[in-house]
């Protein structure tokens, strides 16, 4: 229960009752009009530091009603109480606050009017800006809050604080501390309220000018409400020093009452209100901030990478975050921290993903950066690979995200940023307009100088692996046109005995699909065949695109029944589809189609035989492109158990010719192709046609989700 002094004059009903009653519109004109800042710049920080250390400090240790309510707080260092800069401010301010002081003293003794009070108390601060008005009246309260303090506090043991807290009769405030406690903590409410407002207006002032002007539509809202904040805020300081000094000569003539209770419980819950309001407007300012040194940090990127740089130095620091103390990368050869000095002058490939790192392409990737580690003084060996991993900063970083990231970071042998945290948001922004990074994993190459020489190196290292080195768009034209359609181009990646196969000129079969009663039935009649033919085959089961447990089990029934070849790792069966994929973006990226190129036909058609729903052969012998005979599962199964009708062509042509030719005879106009193409690629072109009859594709749109 709060008790007052019978000697305090109690404020006006109508103060009382100022939320409903009191005329907020003319009652701010009035303030406004003593607002006449003259331009005087007051930094009021450190002003600001030290009322708060006063408010800290005050009350502390007294026992019965603050003792145990605040937490221990740092001694504020000296260094801020006796620098140049505050003193000098002083100089020019400690008549103002003294002449505040002795304002709010007087006039709180005798339990004035508080409106009129209020304004007296911003007649006298009328040249300063707003913040700086709510600064000085705060420090001029602190002033008197402190002496208040101070002499309660030395009573006990300072012979002089003694003698001034008996006349001002306030040993009483120590006999009646238990009972005084209510009043005491919604006094404290009240002043923590006035602070939280307080620096958030300080706060706005301190926006930077140069990302938010004054006229910035969320500046202008938040502007149009300080003058209401720092008139409420003034008038709770008017409130808490009225509760003080009428503790002052308290003596034993005191009554209980609930009024001054309710006044500053109705203060503070306005105050917070204000606070709450200003903050949402100061959030609305940071992000128009944070939105403006974006676009900043965004367009300095580009004009970086626009710019010739003697080393990549200046591009890596702009793309990896470094503090000057920290170490930006991670060593996965060796499980430590690294310098970005190691990848000075060096060929970069920046490989981009987010954390669903597909299993498949990290384990081919590994592979194929450590076969290019076994020789280091090969020229292809000369390039550093740095893993830039994009996370959504929308979503909080939980521990099972740094669990996967520490997981994906292990695993790879190359450099990696040492956490996603080191991404600027710019830097994210870059990496998907400009890069175009949509979930597909990058490899974007950097020259020495760090300049991108090729933006999606990822198809040529699937295709050709390090021997495209250096990795740039005009080393991929030149390897394509070394380049014809040929068994080694299609698989000798995938399974080296195909080099013997090809030396010993075998005929050898690709053949794939899901459905195992095919496979039987194609795989016997063509051993009978080739029997008959007396040609030696060798077959390789490459089963279908995202591999699941049909083809596993496929598989194994191959091995059990010893019906030929396959790739006993699901990868590396992925990895022959990816290569065919990578093949059709790479040509796609130089230009070609089916019209104008002769590769780009036969790509398209595999990756048809991949969409359909059965299984389909490829059949050649040696490497040349005119010696491969190919169809989808019913046609060449019906070619070979024809073989009868076309054996004597055999003798004349050669038995590949000789079945392409009868596949010839086999070709309905009438058929049905698919071509299923990954829609993440960003390169999905606007006309297509068939591998078969070359007339433009019907265009779909898929959604798959594929568990087998």
């Amino acid at each position: 229960m709060a008790l007052v002094s019978t000697q305090k004059v109690p404020q006006s009903r109508g103060d009382r009752h100022f939320f409903s009653s009191s005329d907020d519109n003319a009652m701010m004109k009035q303030i406004q009009g003593t607002h006449a800042p003259d331009g005087r710049e007051v930094d009021v920080k450190p002003f600001l530091h030290i009322i708060e250390d006063i408010f800290k400090r005050a009350g502390f240790g007294i026992p019965g009603f603050i003792q145990g309510t605040q937490v221990q707080f740092e001694s504020m260092e000296d260094k801020a109480l006796h620098s140049s800069d505050i003193s000098d401010m002083l100089d020019l301010l400690s008549y103002t606050i003294s002449k505040i002081s002795c304002e709010i003293s007087c006039k709180c003794s005798g339990g004035g009017d508080a409106h009129a009070t209020t304004v007296a108390i911003f007649n006298a601060l009328t040249s300063y800006s707003w913040d700086a008005k709510l600064v000085l009246a705060l420090a001029a309260f602190a002033v008197n809050y402190g002496e208040f303090w101070l002499v309660v506090q030395l009573y006990p043991t300072n012979p002089l604080a003694k003698s001034v807290a008996f006349l001002k009769q306030m040993p009483e405030i120590l006999e009646r501390a238990e009972s005084l406690k209510p009043k005491f903590e919604a006094l404290n409410n009240l002043i923590k309220a006035m602070l939280d407002v307080t620096k958030c207006i300080v706060e706005f002032k301190e926006l930077p000018s140069q990302y938010i002007t004054p006229d910035a539509p969320e500046m202008v809202a938040a502007t149009a409400h300080i003058p209401t904040a720092v008139y409420w805020t003034i008038r709770s300081i008017v409130a808490c020093a009225s509760q003080i000094m009428g503790l002052i000569g308290m003596g034993h003539e005191y009554i209980a009452s609930t009024t001054e209770a309710w006044e500053l419980s109705s203060l503070a819950h306005k105050v917070n209100n204000i606070h709450s309001h200003l903050m949402k407007q100061i959030t609305l300012c940071h992000q128009h901030i944070e939105e403006k040194r974006h676009i900043e940090a965004y367009l300095t990127l580009v004009r970086l990478f626009e710019t010739p740089h003697l080393d990549n130095m200046r591009i890596l620091k702009a793309l990896i975050y470094a503090k000057e103390d920290q170490l930006p990368l991670f060593d996965g050869s060796n499980k430590k921290r690294a310098s970005i000095e190691v990848l000075r002058r060096k060929i970069v490939l920046l490989f981009i993903t987010d954390l669903d790192v597909p299993h498949e392409e990290l384990s081919i990737l590994i592979q194929m950066y450590l076969e290019s580690r076994q020789q280091q003084s090969r020229p292809e060996s000369q390039y550093e690979f740095v893993w830039i991993p994009v996370v959504d900063k929308s979503t909080p970083w939980s521990a099972d995200k740094q669990k996967h990231f520490d997981s994906l970071q292990g695993a790879m042998p190359w450099y990696s940023v040492f956490h996603p945290s080191q991404l600027d948001p710019a830097v994210i922004r870059y990496i998907k307009e400009v890069w175009h990074f949509n979930k597909k994993p990058l490899l974007v190459v950097l020259d020495p100088q760090g300049k991108v020489v090729n933006q999606n190196a990822v198809h040529m290292m699937w295709i050709w692996g390090s021997i495209a080195y250096p990795f740039t768009s005009s080393r991929e034209e030149t390897l394509w046109r070394e380049e014809s359609w040929r068994i080694e181009l299609l698989a000798e990646t995938i399974e080296p005995v195909i080099f013997n196969w090809v030396a010993d000129q075998k005929i050898i079969c690709l053949f794939g699909g899901e459905d195992i009663e095919w496979v039987r039935k194609f795989t016997n009649t063509a051993r009978t065949v080739a029997k008959a033919a007396n040609v030696p085959i060798e077959m390789l089961y490459v089963g279908k695109s995202n591999p699941r447990e049909k083809v596993k089990k496929n598989n194994s029934i191959i091995v059990a029944e010893n019906l030929s070849h396959h790739l006993p790792d699901l990868t590396l069966i992925w990895f022959f589809w990816i290569r065919l994929e990578s093949m059709w973006h790479s040509k796609m990226q130089h230009g070609k189609s089916v019209e104008n190129d002769s590769i780009m036909q036969e790509i398209m058609t595999m990756l048809s035989f991949d969409g359909s729903e059965q299984g389909w052969a490829v059949i050649c012998k040696g490497s040349g492109a005119s010696e491969m005979a190919k169809a989808k599962g019913d046609t060449i199964l019906k070619a070979l158990t024809e073989y009868e009708q076309w054996k004597e062509t055999v003798i004349d042509l050669g038995f590949v010719p000789a079945l392409i030719e009868y596949l010839k005879k086999l070709h309905s106009p009438l058929h049905c192709n698919r071509l299923i193409l990954p829609g993440a690629t960003g390169s999905i072109p606007e006309k297509v046609v068939c591998a078969e009859c070359s007339r433009p594709m019907e265009k779909f749109i898929m959604y798959r989700c594929c568990t087998d």
